[in-house]
């Protein structure tokens, strides 16, 4: 059974900072390519950031140079740091997981935590 499991989501005035981690159970992390997505009130669900096992990371245009991801495989984590957070990045947050074996992509999603930026 895998599981995704989010924390680190809260109520934080715009300019403030926040880290969000993300902990998998069972044994997809190593070969894994992680993300985060995030889904606002009434919008669709858009990708924040990706990370492959290599390291090799990937932003949406809106994060560039305020969030960062990151991975500890040792501990089975994804981390993404949140800086110069601003109302518009309030949303739910959810850690994603993507997989390939042989013809077969799996996808595991976490429950997501909420982000708040507000004054």
């Amino acid at each position: 059974q895998v599981q995704l499991v989010e924390s680190g989501g809260g109520l934080l005035q715009p300019g403030g900072s926040l880290r969000l981690s993300c902990a998998a159970s069972g044994s997809i992390f190593p070969s894994s390519t992680m993300g985060w997505y995030r889904q606002a009130p009434g919008n669709q669900r858009e990708l924040v950031a990706t990370i492959t096992p290599g390291g090799n990371t990937n932003y949406a245009d809106s994060v560039k140079g305020r969030f960062a991801i990151s991975r500890d495989n040792a501990k089975n984590t994804v981390y993404l740091q949140m800086d110069s957070l601003k109302p518009t990045d309030t949303a739910v947050y959810y850690c994603h997981a993507r997989r390939y074996i042989l013809l077969t992509t799996y996808e595991y999603w976490g429950q997501g935590t909420q982000v708040t930026v507000s004054s």
